[in-house]
């Protein structure tokens, strides 16, 4: 550790105020209900008793109040969305499976209802769903179409003789697989089909279904199979579901964007098919970012155990004859762990963006198409970052806590197994990056139509704002990394926040003019050869969204950095987020070296100081990091590891008792190696 050096003197609480943000009240209600027994699965238990236990949690989660939060205030609602995401991550600390159930019925089934039907359906539909009492279903995904939503198979076709809608699987792949609640609880499901009425295919559109009688048997038509147990997510019953002709009543197609006549005549508010499509999506957004969230709250769990852990386990009598070594004391298990704290809180603070750019879409604040767009882009790009950097850090945090960490009572494994599903989920991780690097390559032509193409490779964004992250200004790169990248370095210049930032913009700056260069021959191809031009490209395009969705979580953490360090009330706590985010800045300028290297942005005696700098930053941050834990807000009941709560220390300590006792009698043996070492010297 930093010896010789007294550790700042930190507030957890000021931390954690940072890390819960504007809905801090609405995190600490709902971790308060997750602290309740009846919502942990049993260690042991069959399949049915473990969806048993969640579907009855799920009534909890109801009776709290948190369903209706974003309900207008005229259906007993405060119109806030962000407040009832923000509790909802929260669930995941008392299983990352109530959060997915709750997730679907509340959020999915009677978000679909809320978001995309008419008065009439609320009033049919909305209370029952959001009370618990109607289970559904979200019945989007197909076996051979996941992400590609747009080409479902399943049809429903008008018919005006009947007025109803024939509800069809027309092959197997077309049947709606891995859907939540399928496989035991749901009694009906939005349904995403293919609208056709008159002859012409209107493109998905949603449909209420019923699916169970009130025996709890399939309805005529209705084919449904249980997906069985699964990697993870125990307690959440997924199944399949195939429709036979399944006629339903006209009014039960979800009108908000589309609706038919009695004698089969098509009207939608929006002309375009493809706007259409993509404003019904994003209606259904905030599935994207309450995983985002989600998985923020899996990472705070996982390092939360390891931390604890790692002050309490002693391994290796290095330092002394007679006491072993903690674990947090190596410089490497330091750089195990730091560099995941430093990106949780990069992708917490950053979270809170995004529940405020949510918000103000759905609240009606600013739901123009441009706010919708950047909404879309932000919650696809910060899911997929931050799920993956879950898995890898629940995985670390399970390896830092040796064999111990396997044990399933202390909840790595099994957090590790419930949240990997989470990255190809409501969007494949990947597909949701190309998403985010065509936005980004729309912007680019947008800004740069008037600039000659040739020169725009030169040119590097301004520092994009909260809610303007994707209308960049440009200014000319060569002077001003020349300017900060220097020959004369030393640590305190590598620390630098305008050294991190104008290397982190200039590298997504480059890589997005050199992406839109090789890809503009493809406006005058034909669709095959464009499809072919764009596919060799692919990965540039995936890495290049990365990098941006980087920039932007630094970005975050910097400005959350500067708020509290110019509001003055809390200098150490200043001190300590500025380490947080240099290390964050650090670690990613490392992990990209080999770039910034190779397109000169570096200089060699720069980028060698970088590693030392990170091994420093741990350090420091290792003496304070009981502290930056203890900020993420949890207690024993939502940890549920007995490693980190006592079990640990207890072992230690009965270790250190024993042989300091035993130190103290005259028949302790003699060490072979000591009696040795004393001949030698003789």
């Amino acid at each position: 550790m930093n010896r010789g050096k007294t550790p700042l003197t930190i507030d957890p609480a000021v931390l954690q105020e940072v890390l819960d943000g504007e809905w801090a009240e609405a995190r600490r209600r709902i971790r308060t209900l997750s602290e309740d027994p009846s919502l942990h699965l049993p260690a042991h238990g069959t399949l049915e008793e473990l969806r048993a236990v969640t579907t009855e949690a799920t009534a909890a989660v109801a009776a709290s109040g948190l369903t209706r939060l974003p309900l207008s205030e005229d259906d007993g609602g405060q119109n806030n969305h962000a407040e009832y995401v923000a509790g909802f991550e929260e669930l995941v600390t008392a299983s990352p499976s109530l959060q997915i159930k709750a997730g679907v019925q509340f959020g999915l089934f009677g978000g679909a209802i809320m978001h995309l039907g008419n008065d009439d359906q609320h009033e049919k539909w909305l209370d029952d769903a959001l009370s618990g009492r109607l289970m559904g279903s979200f019945a989007m995904t197909e076996i051979g179409h996941g992400s590609d939503v747009a080409e479902v198979g399943t049809t429903a076709t008008y018919d005006p003789d009947t007025q109803q809608f024939d509800i069809l699987t027309p092959f197997r792949a077309a049947t709606k697989e891995y859907i939540g609640n399928a496989a035991r609880d749901a009694q009906a499901a939005v349904v995403f089909a293919q609208l056709i009425t008159r002859g012409v295919n209107h493109g998905v559109h949603a449909f209420f279904v019923p699916i169970r009688d009130e025996d709890g048997s399939p309805m005529p038509g209705i084919a449904i199979e249980d997906d069985g147990k699964k990697g993870g997510l125990a307690g959440v019953d997924n199944g399949r579901i195939a429709f036979d002709h399944v006629r339903i009543p006209r009014e039960n197609l979800l009108t908000r964007y589309g609706s038919v006549t009695e004698d089969g005549e098509y009207s939608s508010p929006i002309d375009s098919p493809g706007r259409r499509f993509f404003t019904m999506l994003g209606t259904l957004v905030q599935g994207r970012v309450s995983l985002d969230g989600a998985a923020v709250v899996a990472s705070k769990l996982a390092l939360d155990i390891a931390v604890r852990y790692a002050h309490d386990r002693r391994q290796f009598t290095s330092t002394s004859q007679v006491e072993e070594t903690r674990l947090i004391d190596y410089q490497r298990h330091q750089r195990r762990l730091m560099p995941l704290i430093a990106q949780t809180y990069a992708n917490a603070i950053s979270h809170d963006t995004l529940l405020h750019t949510f918000d103000a879409v759905f609240s009606g604040e600013d739901d123009s198409p441009e706010a919708r767009e950047l909404l879309e882009t932000q919650a696809a790009g910060f899911k997929a970052l931050t799920t993956w950097n879950a898995l890898d850090t629940i995985q670390e945090a399970r390896e830092a806590c040796g064999g111990a960490g396997y044990m399933d009572e202390n909840r790595l494994v099994g957090l590790h197994a419930d949240l990997d599903v989470y990255v190809t989920f409501e969007g494949d991780n990947t597909v949701l990056l190309q998403l985010v690097g065509k936005r980004l390559l729309t912007d680019y032509a947008k800004e740069l139509k008037d600039i000659d193409f040739g020169g725009a490779a030169r040119l590097i964004g301004a520092q994009a704002a909260e809610h303007t992250l994707f209308r960049t200004g440009f200014a000319n790169i060569g002077r001003t990394i020349g300017d900060l990248v220097t020959v004369s370095v030393n640590e305190k210049r590598v620390r630098s926040g305008k050294v991190q930032e104008a290397l982190l913009k200039d590298r997504v700056d480059t890589m997005v003019a050199a992406l839109a260069q090789a890809l503009r021959p493809a406006s005058s191809m034909s669709q095959a050869d464009g499809a072919r031009l764009f596919n060799e490209h692919q990965n540039e395009l995936i890495e290049t969204s990365i990098a941006y969705i980087e920039l932007l979580k630094w970005q975050g953490l910097n400005r959350e950095m500067h708020r509290i360090q110019d509001e003055g009330k809390h200098p150490e706590e200043a001190k300590v987020l500025r380490r947080i985010r240099d290390l964050y800045g650090l670690i990613l300028l490392e992990q990209h070296m080999g770039w910034h290297v190779m397109h000169g942005r570096l200089p060699m005696a720069r980028a060698r100081l970088i590693a030392p700098t990170i091994d420093s930053l741990c350090a420091k941050l290792a003496e304070n990091s009981l502290d930056l834990v203890t900020a993420f807000g949890y207690g024993p009941a939502h940890r549920r590891a007995p490693i980190a709560d006592g079990a640990e220390a207890e072992r230690q300590e009965e270790a250190h008792a024993y042989y300091r006792a035993a130190r103290a009698k005259s028949d302790w043996p003699a060490d072979e190696k000591e009696l040795r070492k004393r001949a030698a010297r003789r």
